[in-house]
């Protein structure tokens, strides 16, 4: 393992998401146990420009694996994206005595990462965090698990509504370029319809189901859409159904940042563990410029070339299953 590492920085980046503590608390004991120092960074890359930095014990990560968000907190930070702000930001971390940097987020995040990399050399590696799911090099993303089973949550409950009201709920949930949640919380509540960017669907073909749907007496049902369809919204796509079919009484639940929140599964306090544990080997392994993620159970490093370019794909095969168990 390198000596040279000896001060690892740990920041949080771009939209929260559950299981970040997880990740951060994982980072903290692994570097603890090998001898190293922990220095946490808040509010992302604006506190590297800022100079917002603190020593990371034991105990600063006591109890948090249970807490949703992130404790070192999260920031868009234009200026992080001009040379005179990295140059800053670099400034600040030779300061600290900051050997390494470990960067949890997505793949803006990660590019960020690239950066410090390529222009001062300094080894970083990512951890993907974002309820999206959308990052390559990974089976899953931390945070994701728990926004589905929040989303299916809330489903469950609209169920209970649109059944007793004779009701048609147009549910619109994250994932504006992926449709991970859409499709994973579709299959898990029985939803009717589910609209994604990776499908198209046509609206003629979404009210003709929906009129075949009510010829079999169903008299309910929930649409979910992802906020990135090309269709619209789900507000969009409420209206041009009730166009087309005056005769159903619709409503639009808009459930927004409420699939950020939360504590997080007990997936998502593994996976994060894992993960977080995986980053400072890599680092003490001389590794840099690589993003840590779980495939088949394995952990597996991909260049952030890949990752910041890449995006998994959703499989079209769950999308059928999905239409042939709502029938």
């Amino acid at each position: 393992m390198p000596e040279k590492i000896k001060r690892i920085g740990i920041l949080t980046s771009g939209g929260d998401a559950p299981g970040m503590n997880a990740a951060i608390r994982a980072v903290v004991r692994t570097a603890i146990f090998y001898h190293r120092e922990a220095i946490g960074i808040q509010r992302g890359y604006c506190g590297l420009i800022d100079n917002k930095t603190t020593p990371l014990l034991s105990h600063s990560v006591s109890k948090v694996i249970s807490l949703g968000g992130t404790f070192l907190k999260s920031s868009r930070c234009p200026q992080f994206y001009t040379p005179e702000g990295r140059a800053q930001a670099m400034q600040n971390i030779s300061n600290a005595g900051i050997d390494a940097l470990v960067v949890i987020g997505g793949d803006g995040s990660f590019r960020g990462a690239q950066l410090l990399m390529e222009e001062y050399k300094l080894p970083v590696v990512g951890i993907p965090a974002t309820i999206d799911n959308d990052i390559y090099g990974t089976d899953f993303t931390i945070g994701f698990d728990t926004a589905i089973n929040t989303v299916v949550q809330a489903i469950d409950k609209l169920r209970d509504t649109a059944d007793s009201h004779n009701l048609v709920f147009f549910v619109e949930v994250m994932g504006r370029d992926a449709g991970f949640i859409a499709l994973f919380s579709s299959i898990a509540s029985g939803a009717e319809a589910t609209l994604i960017p990776e499908v198209q669907l046509d609206i003629d073909k979404l009210c003709s189901y929906l009129e075949w749907e009510r010829r079999k007496n169903k008299t309910s049902g929930i649409i979910i859409v992802a906020e990135g369809e090309e269709q619209g919204s789900a507000v969009e796509i409420a209206r041009k159904v009730k166009e087309k079919l005056p005769d159903y009484d619709t409503r639009v639940t808009t459930l927004g940042h409420v699939q950020r929140g939360g504590a997080p599964t007990c997936n998502d306090r593994v996976l994060a563990s894992i993960l977080g544990h995986g980053a400072v080997d890599a680092l003490l392994d001389g590794k840099t410029g690589i993003m840590i993620g779980q495939r088949s159970g394995q952990i597996v490093h991909t260049p952030f070339v890949e990752a910041c370019t890449r995006h998994n794909d959703l499989n079209k095969k769950w999308y059928e299953i999905a239409h042939i168990l709502s029938l």
